[in-house]
């Protein structure tokens, strides 16, 4: 039966745990200014840099010239949180995490009723959508409440020394 049980994968944050890698999510029909501040800290950035891009497509089920409002509506349920994470931060007694979207105000009920792909479930099992519903609700609050959780966190410059060490540590263990 279609409609996913579980969580979606949180890319962005997998890519935070490394640490030493820029990470943003963006959607260009939400917040264009976020969005191109977003591509010049990635580009400035001296090491890995990854920008999860909100991207509409004509598998969604809605005609996509309302795609930037779509977008926008994503954000604004917190299904689609926009945040910059930035390691250079640290150095700087910063928060390396920025959000640059608040919490969901509207209910991501709205959002999914303008798809088809999210429809097309409550079609087949009214029940079963509002179920899915709840929880994906429930799950976009948590989330994007470990987000500001994080986002207040101030993290303990690492001494030079001990990058590099740790970078020597690993080069040693793969060769």
């Amino acid at each position: 039966m279609a409609g996913k049980e579980v969580p979606k994968k949180d890319l962005g944050m997998l890519a935070m745990t490394y640490g030493n890698v820029y990470v943003a999510k963006v959607a260009f029909g939400a917040r264009d200014a976020q969005t191109v501040r977003a591509f010049l800290e990635a580009d400035s950035y001296p090491g890995t840099s990854i920008i999860i891009a909100y991207s509409h497509c004509i598998a969604h089920g809605y005609d996509l010239s309302f795609g930037c409002e779509q977008q926008k509506l994503a954000v604004e349920t917190g299904s689609w949180p926009l945040y910059r994470w930035d390691p250079r931060r640290i150095a700087l007694g910063e928060s390396p995490l920025k959000m640059d979207s608040a919490p969901g105000k509207v209910p991501l009920e709205k959002y999914v009723r303008n798809e088809t792909r999210f429809r097309m479930v409550e079609q087949m099992d009214p029940k079963r959508f509002a179920t899915l519903l709840e929880r994906a609700q429930r799950d976009l609050n948590n989330r994007f409440i470990a987000y500001e959780h994080l986002a207040k966190l101030v993290m303990p410059a690492q001494p030079a020394g001990d990058a590099a060490s740790a970078e020597a540590a690993d080069e040693k263990k793969s060769n």
